[in-house]
């Protein structure tokens, strides 16, 4: 992976030593400790050394120490640049083109940093529950956990993706009993309806029944906390949850019948939306492994027993609380199917890191998970990591999956693809792209997913369709249009001159606007590896921005096929080359698609 700058950093260290030396003082500065920038105007140089933070060591103000560095850096005659101090700063401008063409070919061929290589991480995302469909805050999620593996995998990293499916509960049976009582033996063919989308109907045909039942309790002097539980629906859900537990036959099958239904919808969706998963894991399949942990944590005195028989254990050393481990009908709970789940995943695959992308109204969750692991002797909790993400919501205000008012992910996708088709439509684009409906669906998900991924995942946010799909600004089909027009170009090229494979002369893009496309491009491996290490794609969404920012100034400043030079004209070519190349391998980051023409 080349680095221009790291050169400069090397020799830099060295002068900087070499004046230590020469004032008596014994201390050694590693290229480690310098810092480089770009500068606020290109006319000031290409690369800043700010030398504030050598003042201390060198008994020196920061302008002196720069004016020193800067002449001893010229002295070593260094033919890819000059060094100029500037204030507090030793800029250096560099012979351009002496560095391009290890930059371009250096990005052509596709590197990236792999800062963890040998490293296996495990990620799991989504985790949805089977009595609904995919919604707006799973696409947040889910995107979230693709990116992220993505990112990780291009680092060098070992990605194992895993989702759990939450199949069983008192969640889960609500929807079976709406269904066992009024479905009347209709299925999603009969009514033409997507299976996940027929059983979450149910669901909140259950809950706004339950609401009515509670609501006629409460205005017969029930006491509003307690309605709900004691409204016959919920008596009746409950019954039907113990029922399950008992392995009652008819129970059963009527849960792996709407399960089934729900999962096989959830799967269209992922595959929609470019989601993959290398391992499913089921709720009900899990939901009893930890039990055996907390017994033998009580045995160990880690955890006591109640006098009621339930299981806790006291974390208030850890400034948290006491938590039910087991009831005491000896029935475990959430936290404690967690142990079970991650204790056997380590069996399964033994990570280096596990994440964990889930919202942040879990956090507490995430925190007594982590503590009671480590207390249960397993050495490999402190690599666990609780990837906390903000709520989305829409301009209408929150959602709510028991009032209906929920937006399918499928129907939020669909009307973002409508939206672009008929922009497509509108600019008389069908002939020209091809198929309209596919290049509306990539558009739509590149609007989508670069939309819920520019802001950094611990923030609520607002998802505007509308906004997300401008051709303009900061949005996700504007960087998809930057790649089309590129394509574009380079076709024309091919067409034309026939020159595609003429020798290219990078000395020649010495330009303001080329440079500080030069120079962005030089930082995608840079932008990878933040990424990476803040497991957050809005890094490598903002570099993209910019990215594609730099390349509009180019492609206005520059001419390009127009060029009278040829010579030039195919280094800028084989520039743009470069540009296409680095938005395709990251949108893949990102999840967005990649269009040659829209």
């Amino acid at each position: 992976m080349y680095d221009y700058k790291e050169p400069w950093k090397i020799n830099l260290a060295s002068v900087l030593n070499a004046i230590l030396s020469e004032a008596g003082i014994k201390e050694n500065i590693t290229s480690a400790q310098i810092v480089a920038e770009n500068p606020p105007d290109s006319q000031m140089g290409d690369i800043g050394f700010p030398m504030f933070s050598f003042a201390k060591a060198l008994r020196k103000g920061p302008p002196q120490i720069a004016q020193m560095a800067a002449e001893k850096l010229n002295a070593l005659a260094n033919d890819d640049g000059k060094a100029e101090a500037q204030g507090p700063y030793v800029n250096i401008k560099l012979a351009r083109g002496s560095v391009v063409k290890n930059i371009l070919e250096d990005v052509i061929k596709g590197s990236k940093p792999d800062t963890l290589a040998g490293k296996k991480i495990m990620v799991e995302f989504s985790s949805p529950n089977t009595n609904k469909p995919l919604h707006l805050g799973h696409l947040r999620n889910d995107v979230l956990g693709e990116s992220i593996s993505r990112i990780l995998a291009a680092c060098g990293a070992d990605v194992r993706k895993v989702c759990i499916i939450n199949d069983r509960g008192i969640h889960i049976c609500k929807s079976m009993l709406s269904y066992k009582e009024q479905g009347q033996g209709k299925t999603p063919e009969s009514e033409n309806i997507k299976s996940d989308r027929f059983v979450g109907d149910w669901y909140v045909i259950f809950s706004r029944q339950l609401k009515a039942e509670t609501e006629n309790l409460i205005s017969n002097g029930i006491d509003p906390k307690k309605a709900e539980a004691q409204a016959p629906l919920m008596l009746r859900a409950q019954e039907l949850l113990r029922q399950w537990e008992a392995g009652d036959s008819e129970t059963c099958e009527l849960w792996k019948k709407m399960n089934s239904w729900a999962i096989e919808g959830m799967k269209q969706t992922y595959k929609r939306t470019g989601i993959s998963f290398d391992q499913y894991y089921y709720e009900s399949e899990t939901y009893m492994l930890g039990k055996d942990e907390v017994l033998k944590g009580l045995e160990k005195g880690i955890f006591y027993k109640q006098e009621d028989g339930a299981v806790a254990v006291d974390l208030t050393e850890e400034n948290l609380d006491k938590k039910i481990l087991l009831r005491g009908d000896g029935t475990s709970i959430y936290i404690t199917q967690d142990f079970g789940t991650a204790i056997n995943r380590h069996k399964d695959w033994p990570f280096n890191k596990m994440i964990y992308v889930v919202g942040s109204e879990q956090q507490y969750h995430f925190k007594v998970l982590f503590i009671l692991l480590k207390k249960l002797g397993y050495s490999w909790a402190d690599n666990l990591f609780h990837l906390s993400y903000g709520m989305v919501n829409l301009p209408e205000g929150k959602m709510k999956s028991r009032e209906g008012t929920v937006v399918d992910a499928d129907d939020l996708i669909d009307n973002l693809r409508d939206m672009a088709l008929a922009e497509i439509r509108e600019k008389e684009r069908e002939e020209e792209v091809g198929n309209p409906a596919e290049v509306a669906e990539k558009i739509a998900l590149g609007a989508l997913h670069y939309f819920l991924l520019q802001v950094s995942a611990v923030k609520d946010m607002l998802f505007d369709p509308k906004e997300s799909l401008s051709f303009t600004g900061n949005t996700g089909p504007y960087l998809q249009y930057m790649g089309a027009r590129i394509c574009s170009m380079l076709r024309k090229n091919e067409s034309g001159s026939g020159e595609s494979g003429a020798v290219k002369d990078f000395s020649l893009l010495v330009s303001d606007s080329e440079w500080d496309l030069i120079k962005v491009l030089a930082g995608y491996s840079q932008a990878v590896a933040e990424a990476a290490e803040n497991l957050d794609p809005s890094h490598l969404a903002g570099y993209l921005y910019e990215l594609s920012k730099c390349f509009s100034r180019f492609y206005h400043e520059c001419p390009i096929l127009t060029c009278e030079d040829k010579r030039l004209s195919q280094a800028r070519l084989e520039l743009s080359r470069a540009v296409m190349l680095v938005l395709k391998d990251a949108f893949n980051l990102v999840c967005i698609p990649f269009l040659d023409i829209m």
